[in-house]
């Protein structure tokens, strides 16, 4: 995929979008020093050419009642690509599963799982091992979230 070039006022516009998507296009425009119309268009673009995937709410996962993180390694001795669909699509419907991904090294594949407390994670668990043969999965708990973020580094 090629990589788009970004001038300084799309890097502001993304900035305060990255912040806040509720902030109003005139705003944003007077904030990145280019018309409402100017900043709108620039948006636009950059929604078309994928920059800007989609504009989400951050939810508190504390305030949910989503108060423990795990992140989960799996190890595996399957590595065909029926394993890994079957394994994909199964970890996809797990809606407690916030983060999935293939690795290399040590580990086979990465989760990032919310779960109420202990017990809940316990039965995510156990979805998850049913999912496909595993080799091994290893539970670590976060103690504290010291950096959580969604706003990727522009400069």
């Amino acid at each position: 995929m090629e990589k788009l070039v970004l001038d300084a006022i799309d890097r502001r516009i993304l900035a305060i979008l990255q912040e806040d998507a509720t902030v109003a296009i005139a705003d944003i425009g007077e904030r990145a020093g280019v018309s409402q119309t100017a900043c709108w268009k620039r948006i636009k673009r950059l929604e078309r050419d994928g920059v800007i995937a989609r504009r989400v709410a951050v939810l508190d996962r504390d305030r949910l009642g989503l108060g423990v993180t795990v992140i989960v390694g799996v190890r595996t001795a399957h590595h065909s690509d029926d394993w890994l669909q079957t394994f994909a699509e199964g970890v996809s419907r797990i809606p407690e599963v916030v983060e999935f991904y293939r690795m290399s090294g040590d580990i086979d594949y990465l989760l990032k799982i919310v779960a109420r407390d202990i017990a809940d994670y316990d039965r995510i668990y156990r979805k998850l091992t049913k999912v496909a043969p595993l080799h091994d999965v290893s539970s670590s708990f976060a103690m504290q979230e010291i950096k959580s973020t969604t706003a990727l580094p522009l400069d």
